[in-house]
């Protein structure tokens, strides 16, 4: 216990992001990191079946990966973390390769979509705050000869998200409005997240 964190034992973060991870610290949060183990589409697959929206399918997955962590270490305050990208009624998830990346891209262009960022805190097989914030992007016109450009110069970092960007880094220079908190942005709404730490006692007040 250090700080502003009043828990003997850090956070434990249910998810392998370098960049959750990244906010948490910067916040003054300690944390762990737990792979969850699960197939994230083999968890969202129902609920793409049956048309679910963007936020609903973030916070399943959210919840499935805190919940995964969380009963294997009852005795740790877990956070599950998910972000999905919402183009009207079609959803996207990470790209599996560079060709599904240019096309995410190709479809985003001179668009507005949604991100939902959706995270889960649980404690043994009980949940015990959620919540699902959205931002809104709206993608600048792209021309195919940026598209290849700017995947030759991200390289593995454009699968490493949904819609094949990250606004901190290259992904930057794709868009010309954001609306929505940097946090959620960047896939953990760290002032949610931080007010139910507080009330829970896990901050100091």
């Amino acid at each position: 216990m250090s700080g502003l964190w009043r828990n003997e034992a850090p956070l434990l973060l249910a998810s392998k992001s370098a960049a959750r991870r990244a906010l948490l610290v910067a916040a003054g949060v300690p944390c762990e990191t737990a792979d969850a183990g699960i197939d994230e589409r083999l968890v969202e697959a129902p609920l793409r079946a049956v048309g679910a929206a963007g936020g609903e399918i973030a916070l399943h997955l959210a919840r499935a990966k805190a919940l995964a962590v969380a009963t294997s270490r009852p005795e740790r305050l877990v956070v599950g973390a998910d972000q999905v990208l919402a183009l009207g009624d079609r959803i996207f998830a990470k790209p599996p390769d560079r060709a599904a990346a240019a096309a995410q891209l190709a479809a985003l262009s001179g668009r507005a979509h949604e991100l939902h960022s959706a995270f889960c805190v649980a404690r043994g097989n009980t949940i015990l705050f959620e919540a699902a914030p959205v931002a809104r992007l709206v993608m600048r016109p792209l021309s195919a000869a940026f598209i290849e450009a700017y995947l030759s110069m991200a390289g593995e970092a454009a699968l490493c998200s949904v819609g094949a960007y990250q606004l901190e880094g290259l992904g930057v220079h794709l868009f010309e409005k954001i609306e929505g908190d940097h946090a959620t942005i960047l896939g953990l709404p760290l002032l949610p997240l931080l007010a139910f730490l507080r009330e829970e006692g896990s901050l100091l007040q």
